[in-house]
């Protein structure tokens, strides 16, 4: 069956690249050697390689799939990521958001048995026949928008219950709490995104998300791999990044933007994330 998802990535992908599709939450790539690694602040989702092999970085930590797992992002994580192998000369996947506040209403009255894993915020997990049933089923619908407008939803909603009820499910059941230290640390994400550009302290967010600042640090480091500072840097750079190539903004301007005081300690760590400078990185992009 995987070589029916490849077949079914490459009918609907025509160049290399990374593209949507008309079915919201769902997109496809193709590649035909290495890429070179992205960064991105990756929303929830699950992403799954039908042929070849992709690395997402998380910090220092290497999480590399081939077709077999899938990888699921739980909460929004700056993240790496890169095709390492293309089978054939071809690199096929996709991913599909999540929406884990939908978790609670997929809830049954039966407990299920897991084995207790690491809290972190990306995991990876086998890709069973009951998963990748839907997961085909939902491809199947590109070129058909009168049936993907009705079936696609709620094959979206049978890959969310299926992941739900499949080894790592847990870890997905956390992100959907209105309670407990997770839940405290998608609160506190959410405020680092809408106050990247702002100073903070420890105190302040843990004062926000009902938490004592010790058990705020250990569980975002937990998750995230990173501190709550180190996450608002990639923040800034990434905004920044956008900023000079969507708007043409200079590199002294956007570092202004998105509230660097020092315009060498911007080119520092900027260098130290996207491995080169402002200027020399975004011409490469371009």
């Amino acid at each position: 069956m995987s070589s029916e998802l490849a077949s079914l990535i490459e009918a609907n992908t025509r160049i290399d690249g990374a593209f949507p599709t008309p079915i919201p939450g769902l997109h496809l790539s193709r590649y035909s050697s290495r890429t070179q690694p992205h960064q991105v602040v990756q929303s929830p989702t699950l992403s799954i390689v039908a042929q070849g092999t992709k690395q997402v970085m998380l910090g220092n930590e290497a999480f590399t799939y081939a077709p077999g797992y899938c990888l699921v992002v739980s909460l929004d994580l700056p993240v790496s990521g890169r095709v390492t192998t293309a089978s054939k000369a071809k690199h096929f996947g996709m991913h599909m958001d999540l929406d884990v506040k939908q978790i609670p209403s997929l809830r049954t009255s039966g407990k299920i048995q897991r084995a207790k894993k690491p809290d972190r915020g990306v995991f990876l997990s086998r890709m069973t026949p009951e998963l990748l049933d839907p997961v085909l089923r939902l491809l199947r619908l590109l070129g058909k928008p009168e049936d993907s407008a009705v079936l696609a939803p709620l094959l979206q909603r049978e890959i969310l219950y299926r992941l739900w009820r499949g080894e790592q499910g847990e870890q997905l059941e956390r992100m959907a709490q209105s309670d407990g230290n997770a839940s405290g640390i998608v609160k506190a994400v959410i405020w680092l995104k809408e106050n990247f550009d702002k100073p903070f302290s420890i105190k302040l967010i843990a004062e926000q998300t009902n938490m004592s600042p010790s058990g705020l640090h250990h569980h975002f480091k937990t998750l995230t791999n990173m501190t709550p500072l180190q996450y608002q840097k990639h923040l800034r750079l990434q905004e920044a990044r956008r900023l000079m190539l969507a708007h043409a903004m200079d590199a002294s301007a956007a570092a202004y933007h998105v509230g660097y005081a020092s315009r060498s300690q911007f080119s520092r760590e900027y260098s130290r994330l996207f491995g080169a400078p402002p200027r020399r990185d975004v011409e490469q992009i371009r």
